[in-house]
């Protein structure tokens, strides 16, 4: 009966919260764009083998295989539909210190997050739509929502790209201003962020504890999942050990608040959908911070060097 029951929740959500909300995810992007320059997407055109394999891991066999779980242990529709719209997701900004954490190829990882971050203004509402559709139970919600994919293409690229490109033309022409703010700016953006998440939390509270446990197992199953096919896609591609844990990190940590403001914006926060984006920002640290630690049990050699720099 709660399953049911929870496609009737629809957050306390107006849209005032979801343009404060785009502004806090705008903030983060640009905060993290400062940092990047032309070079950071040179990489890849240098070294593109492992950059690509998680490209693809990213953008094409998590999509893939979250459709295939989810046929599999058939959740509620709106949960089904969630976990695809998660896994449309590019990876989130915590990826970078995640890899960090993990003694993984930063540089690679933060190749990856700038060029995700631009692939995702196409490819999120591509694998939604695409996936989505061919579920008959998630298609239907897609129906009653009239979903655009040009729609969301203009929500995520003036969410992503905007910032992106205002953040490198900054810090291209004013290094000297980027270097005294960027630490200050980023502290600040993640904190409004914050304060703006547990806000909307707050004011969904009673839902939010009521309704997890439905989610809670998919979650695991599915940020699992992810994790393994960014891990595993590596070494089948024979990557360096610490191309594999920058890969793995970057397709388990998926940008969960960009998810909430397309769940916000196209599906009028309905409750399955959003509770389980919702869940999944939460989880993804735990599990992160999980992986890392597991990580670390295994010593890499002291010579082995980032082929990624």
């Amino acid at each position: 009966m709660e399953p049911l029951m929870i496609d009737q929740v629809r957050l306390n959500f107006n849209a005032t919260g979801i343009t404060i909300i785009n502004a806090a995810i705008g903030l983060m992007m640009l905060g993290v764009a400062l940092e990047l320059k032309t070079d950071d997407f040179m990489r890849i055109v240098r070294s593109p083998k492992a950059p690509l394999i998680g490209l693809v891991a990213q953008f094409v066999l998590l999509p893939a295989f979250t459709f295939l779980l989810v046929m599999i242990i058939k959740p509620h529709p709106s949960i089904a539909l969630g976990m695809m719209l998660v896994a449309a997701c590019p990876g989130g900004n915590l990826s970078n210190l995640m890899t960090y954490l993990s003694n993984g190829n930063s540089a690679l990882s933060i190749s990856m997050t700038a060029v995700s971050t631009v692939v995702a203004i196409f490819m999120t509402p591509f694998n939604l739509s695409f996936w989505g559709r061919l579920n008959p139970d998630t298609a239907a919600i897609l129906t009653q929502v009239r979903l655009s994919p040009v729609d969301v293409f203009v929500t995520v690229f003036l969410i992503l790209g905007i910032p992106l490109m205002i953040g490198m033309t900054v810090g291209h022409y004013r290094p000297d201003f980027v270097g005294k703010v960027k630490k200050p700016f980023k502290i600040f953006s993640l904190v409004f962020f914050i304060l703006i998440v547990c806000g909307a939390l707050a004011a969904n509270f009673q839902y939010f504890i009521k309704y997890v446990g439905i989610v809670m197992l998919a979650v695991f199953i599915h940020n699992a999942l992810a994790l393994n096919i960014g891990y595993w896609s590596g070494k089948l591609a024979r990557l360096d050990e610490r191309d594999c844990r920058a890969v793995c990190i970057e397709v388990g940590i998926q940008n969960s608040a960009l998810g909430l403001v397309l769940v916000f914006s196209f599906f009028n926060g309905l409750g399955g959908m959003a509770i389980v984006v919702a869940w999944w920002g939460v989880w993804h640290i735990i599990a992160g911070l999980t992986a890392a630690a597991i990580f670390n049990l295994k010593k890499l050699p002291e010579s082995r060097m980032e082929r990624v720099s």
